[in-house]
């Protein structure tokens, strides 16, 4: 196994936890200001609104040069692919889903991010659950490095 597939797989096990935590113990409270999480949960806040505004060159803006993303049926690997793969999601007058943080957790170095929270459908009925990994960049701005998305999770 590389050095990715064993990262890509402590992400989605760290994810599954994650996700599992939010839907036992509810939302997480959004992080104090001025600390990394707040940091970050404000970056998935407007990494969000471009679909909400319909702003398919802000969400690109939010990409890593690296980044992948992974469908359900296939993977999208750097920041054109995925811009060109996202691109019929920001066509049409209404976004055919939004989405929202409700967990962020930051590794102690402040460098790696992992924000987790509902996808919902245009009727606000929750489809699904994000799960992405942020990179502090050299310019000091979080960009996005892996995203995947999962069915809701089934909570007592």
């Amino acid at each position: 196994m590389t050095r990715i597939e064993t990262f890509l797989r402590i992400v989605v096990i760290v994810a599954i936890a994650l996700t599992g935590a939010a839907g036992t113990a509810g939302a997480q409270a959004q992080p104090p200001d001025g600390t990394p999480a707040r940091e970050v949960w404000n970056t998935e806040s407007a990494f969000a609104r471009t679909m909400a505004e319909r702003n398919h060159a802000g969400f690109v803006s939010f990409l890593a040069e690296e980044t992948v993303f992974f469908g359900q049926t296939q993977t999208l690997r750097g920041k054109t692919q995925v811009a060109e793969g996202w691109r019929r999601f920001y066509d049409g007058p209404q976004a055919p889903f939004s989405w929202a943080p409700d967990r962020v957790e930051v590794l102690a170095s402040g460098t790696l991010a992992l924000s987790s929270g509902p996808v919902l459908d245009p009727q606000g009925k929750r489809t699904g659950t994000f799960n992405s990994v942020w990179r502090r960049e050299p310019d000091g701005r979080w960009r996005i490095v892996f995203d995947k998305g999962c069915p809701p999770c089934s909570g007592p």
